[in-house]
């Protein structure tokens, strides 16, 4: 996938169709400084923006894959475009992780994007953790590695909330055991 172009013609699209978005996932990772290698681009969504969204992707000749009321998967043709993610904002509490989202200079500080927070990036990790178990591993290094980066300023009141919310206080008491002091 070529990133930067991808990249730019999706947030022209955003901006142009006025689509409320938010970057997530391995991508986002990078752009709050825990980079690691991803195959694909993922962003969270407003649902009341999905038909807008559909009509950005069918012009850049993307074609839906797979669509629930929680996700959609687009692919293209060229490998040079790949595949993208959204993961729709319904919900209370993403529509508050959208709602946050930070802009943050991106592509070599050539683009600014909007990312969710740190904390919301880990929420949505747990989350993956909980519903497939077999991610724990990725997930909890994902995590760590953004603890790593942000211990000092971390909402640990929030990610408790995240943790609790799939049954993982554990971990949280852990983390926070862990990554809640400075070095």
């Amino acid at each position: 996938m070529d990133f930067e172009r991808v990249f730019k013609s999706l947030l022209e699209g955003f901006d142009q169709r006025r689509i409320r978005y938010a970057l997530m996932g391995g991508f986002a990772l990078g752009a709050l400084g825990a980079p690691r290698a991803t195959m694909d681009l993922d962003f969270l969504v407003h649902r009341d923006d999905l038909e807008a969204l559909h009509a950005l992707m069918s012009s850049l000749g993307y074609a839906r894959r797979f669509h629930t009321e929680n996700v959609s998967q687009y692919a293209n043709p060229d490998d040079a475009w790949g595949g993208v993610d959204f993961v729709h904002a319904f919900r209370t509490v993403s529509l508050a992780m959208l709602d946050r989202a930070m802009e943050k200079p991106i592509l070599g500080r050539s683009r600014l994007a909007r990312l969710l927070q740190p904390e919301d990036v880990i929420g949505l990790k747990v989350q993956a953790m909980a519903n497939d178990p077999a991610r724990r591993r990725k997930e909890m290094a994902d995590i760590e590695a953004l603890m790593d980066v942000y211990r000092t300023e971390m909402d640990w009141a929030r990610l408790a909330e995240f943790f609790e919310l799939f049954g993982l206080s554990g971990e949280w008491h852990a983390l926070r055991e862990r990554f809640d002091r400075v070095d």
